[in-house]
């Protein structure tokens, strides 16, 4: 490996991988992409580098590696400072990045809840957390285009990389973002129309189709 190489250790499913991949498209920085076999055959490289969690993304960037997506974008938006920042540079504008960044985990948590589901009233559980959270999200968005005023950045990275997810957890769970977050909805269109977002982001009918073997695997569908 040359030592100017960057590397992103990802899968192609994973809205986590994707998150590290639109901020390096939007800094415009050319890498190689490493599609891992996860869940079962993960690579020596990925067991190396990221021995605690033994997940992706990894970025290897001269000769050094970075785990953690989000502790990723901000080594990204670091390094690269030149080209398209991603968080603010007042400390208070940037800590409230950071913890909206922080809170779309909840997102993956509640999605897990959509996911692993039985029908019922454990799915209407999981179906009403997850409109409670977007809701939460479109209160903070307000009026503004983009999380932290009128620029893209970390928090709409951390979010967006997400919407690849959506159609399944609109599907499972029976709601609609178009329908019950508007301005949620309209802000995602905004975001997929950026080059960076929309190259990168799985088909979601793809996320579907392997969700729904999953769910068939684990005796959750018909």
């Amino acid at each position: 490996m040359e030592e100017t190489e960057v590397v992103v250790l990802g899968w192609q499913l994973s809205m986590f991988s994707a998150k590290v991949r639109i901020a390096l498209a939007e800094k415009g920085i050319k890498y190689e992409y490493r599609q891992e076999d996860i869940p079962h055959n993960k690579s020596p490289l990925l067991l190396k580098l990221n021995p605690v969690y033994k997940k992706i993304p990894v970025l290897i960037h001269n000769g050094r590696h970075v785990c953690e997506s989000k502790i990723i974008v901000e080594y990204i938006d670091e390094t690269w400072k030149d080209k398209s920042p991603l968080l603010p540079s007042d400390p208070y504008l940037r800590s409230q990045a950071r913890f909206w960044a922080d809170y779309t985990d909840k997102i993956y948590e509640i999605g897990m809840k959509l996911i692993m589901g039985s029908k019922g009233e454990e799915m209407e559980k999981a179906r009403q957390e997850f409109l409670v959270c977007l809701k939460v999200f479109e209160g903070e968005l307000g009026e503004k285009p983009f999380f932290m005023g009128d620029a893209f950045g970390h928090v709409d990275i951390a979010l967006i990389s997400y919407y690849h997810h959506f159609y399944t957890y609109e599907t499972l769970g029976n709601f609609s973002l178009k329908n019950d977050c508007p301005k949620l909805f309209a802000w995602a269109t905004k975001c997929m129309k950026r080059e960076s977002v929309s190259t990168i982001l799985t088909d979601p009918n793809i996320i579907y189709e392997a969700i729904i073997i999953f769910r068939k695997s684990m005796n959750l569908e018909d």
